[in-house]
């Protein structure tokens, strides 16, 4: 059962469930991959595909990480649940497979794990870029193609979305706006308050300059869909893990959606370890996002068969 913490932070000893490389988020100043997107060498039963969005009239890459009981001979009819798992500002599609043994995950929770290329664009459908409408291609066309090319239950109990930073927010604008899509998402030191950051990473290239476009901005902040979450009628309500690090730059943003979502009294989990913005966090934390959305997804199971 999920669990709503009183307390504003909930200290716990960092664990590290796992030993790859650290490497720093890269700074705001940082320039992009060309292109937007890089080459990555994938684990054997990874794919790097690209899918066509109608929305952008443009092909999108992505990495998709398949559990090795999928090739089993006696389980070719078996499905699976999904993770999209969502990459941060100045990253791309091939972030998560370089970082971390993400292979490995996948085969230890039996789930299938597609990493989207969100090319800086906030997971946004950006009102005044055509080329940037990722809010439709995640939530819509990367699941239908997912559900359509892979054994997958296509139904939101299995179906979870998380990511890191820019990822962070992306995974809970989209979980909170499309709740029939997901039913299970988080965030690790995810940008709660995109209002407080009006120059830094490209946010103006999606929403225009925040001063003649105020609402625009409001409407896309993660703490401000606290009340949309509250009214969705759809029930079971949706399993909700957030974390952050103790020195990370968004930790005042995180602290103050968690005791939004508990004045709500919206269900969730949250806690704080120490950590600042940087890949030894979220390798970290993603352990833990793991084992939180295995549970959902074994009472999702349940659920499909009432």
């Amino acid at each position: 059962m999920k669990k709503i913490f009183l307390k504003s932070i909930v200290l716990v000893a960092t664990v590290m469930f796992m030993t790859a490389g650290a490497c720093a988020h890269p700074a705001p100043n940082a320039a992009a991959p060309k292109d937007g997107v890089e080459e990555v060498q994938t684990p054997p039963q990874a794919d790097t595909i690209e899918v066509m969005s109608q929305k952008m009239n443009r092909m999108i890459k992505n990495v998709v990480i398949k559990p090795q009981c999928y090739f089993a001979a006696d389980k070719q009819k078996e499905r699976y649940p999904v993770l999209y798992l969502l990459h941060g500002a100045f990253g791309c599609y091939s972030d998560w497979s370089k970082k971390t043994n993400i292979d490995a995950l996948a085969d230890q929770y039996g789930v299938i794990i597609v990493c989207p290329d969100g090319q800086d664009s906030w997971y946004f459908d950006s009102p005044i870029d055509p080329q940037m409408q990722f809010e439709t291609y995640v939530s819509k066309e990367l699941v239908e193609y997912i559900d359509s090319h892979y054994r997958t239950f296509a139904n939101r109990f299995m179906r979870a979305i998380t990511g890191l930073s820019m990822g962070g927010h992306g995974s809970l604008f989209l979980a909170w706006r499309h709740p029939d899509v997901f039913w299970s998402c988080g965030s690790m030191s995810g940008n709660m308050d995109i209002t407080q950051y009006p120059d830094k990473w490209h946010i103006k290239d999606r929403l225009g300059e925040q001063a003649e476009n105020e609402k625009c901005w409001r409407d896309h902040a993660v703490c401000n869909l606290v009340d949309q979450l509250k009214a969705c009628p759809l029930q079971p309500a949706q399993n909700i893990i957030i974390d952050d690090g103790l020195n990370d730059i968004f930790i005042k943003n995180n602290i103050a959606l968690h005791e939004q979502l508990v004045e709500k009294g919206i269900d969730h989990d949250f806690t704080v370890r120490p950590g600042r913005h940087s890949w030894d966090y979220w390798v970290n934390s993603l352990d833990y996002h793991m084992m939180f959305f295995s549970k959902a997804f074994a009472r999702g199971a349940e659920l499909m068969k009432q």
